[in-house]
């Protein structure tokens, strides 16, 4: 396993730039996911990782090494495509065969690798079947198969779930957790899918539409303190509310228009942190208290409107309409089966939270 590091590289192509002079380092033996929109050049990024482009300026290295301009069958990088790629005129032993056979193993060596490999993805019984033959959880098994079979450095996943149902993703996911983890191989795995990225990353990097690198972390620093805006409302669900900071060297509030004042907190003041200066807040709507009685001991306090409701099974949904014109969403936790305060659509409700679970954000 190796480290990738990448040095101001950047990409245009038609005169639009693609990739924006991205520096970046990926941990050898992690699992790092590149998360962002579509169209932000994430695809681009791993193709130029993978030699299947070229980069119009800017280094690459592998390790120590400058693959920058090592053809693609140099590089021990392998790559899973969306589509997957397989080879449907092949049966199963021989698409995951495909590179042993380009290096002129002996067959037996051959034999022996491919099965092996066919029994870790439970593969087996489906060793002579044509890869149409085959449902889509088990395409994909193969793709990984095929793309693991020759031990690379590195592995490169290009929203390999996306043509899966909801439940089969789930199964995946932790399949792929598990066999990382197996052969502490690098994996860089590119979805545009949320849930994805924060269920698989040790490490992940969230790109913006400019093709630029917005955040590194690891997912609960990327949840939890997003550096901007974008990152708060791309990873996971917010609320953002704008306003002016007041009282910033003692007990720093954010003053809403026609909300009121709401205390924050700072735990490293920077620059842009001045008095009156326009800034926002993110607010989670899993850290927000919803009741329509009066409680005591929270930092912030607000009234509202239930203006619709939205059951999710593990947790509801409520959408609240406040006095200013705009709508704040609280995500609560269904524990109990029958709760003892029940919260109905127009019901008027209070909304508590602490200063430590805002988020303070530039404007």
């Amino acid at each position: 396993m190796r480290s990738i590091k990448l040095e101001k590289l950047k990409k245009s192509l038609n005169g639009g730039t693609i990739i924006n002079d991205i520096s970046l380092h990926i941990p050898a033996g992690k699992f790092f996911a590149l998360l962002g929109p579509s169209g932000c050049g994430k695809t681009t990024l791993l193709r130029l990782i993978a030699g299947l482009e070229k980069g119009d300026s800017g280094k690459i290295f592998l390790g120590d090494s400058d693959i920058s301009n090592w053809p693609i069958h140099q590089r021990p990088i392998n790559i899973v495509f969306q589509n997957y790629a397989l080879f449907p005129h092949l049966d199963v032993f021989d698409n995951v065969a495909y590179s042993l056979k380009l290096k002129k193993l002996p067959k037996a060596v051959i034999e022996q690798k491919v099965i092996k490999i066919l029994e870790a993805f439970h593969l087996e019984s489906h060793i002579y079947k044509l890869t149409s033959q085959l449902s889509g959880g088990q395409q994909q098994r193969v793709a990984l198969a095929r793309a693991i079979v020759n031990e690379p450095d590195v592995l490169l996943l290009d929203e390999p779930l996306a043509a899966l149902d909801f439940k089969l993703r789930e199964k995946m996911l932790i399949e792929l957790i598990e066999l990382q983890d197996k052969l502490k191989t690098t994996f860089v795995y590119v979805t545009h899918d949320q849930f994805e990225a924060l269920t698989v990353a040790d490490q992940m990097a969230i790109m913006n539409h400019r093709g630029e690198i917005e955040q590194i972390g690891t997912p609960k620093e990327i949840y939890e303190f997003p550096h901007t805006s974008f990152v708060a409302k791309f990873v996971g669900t917010t609320n953002i509310l704008g306003g002016h900071l007041r009282n910033v060297d003692s007990d720093p509030e954010i003053e809403v228009p026609e909300l009121g004042r709401f205390r924050v907190y700072i735990p490293q003041k920077k620059d842009w942190m001045r008095e009156s200066g326009e800034a926002m807040i993110s607010l989670r709507p899993e850290k927000i208290f919803i009741s329509k009685k009066e409680v005591k001991n929270f930092s912030n306090t607000l009234k509202g409107t239930v203006q619709s409701i939205v059951y999710h099974g593990r947790s509801t949904q409520y959408n609240i309409l406040l006095k200013n014109g705009s709508r704040i969403q609280v995500f609560e936790q269904n524990e109990e089966h029958f709760p003892q305060e029940v919260i109905d659509y127009d019901n008027e409700v209070n909304l508590y939270w602490q200063k430590e679970n805002v988020v303070l954000l530039e404007k």
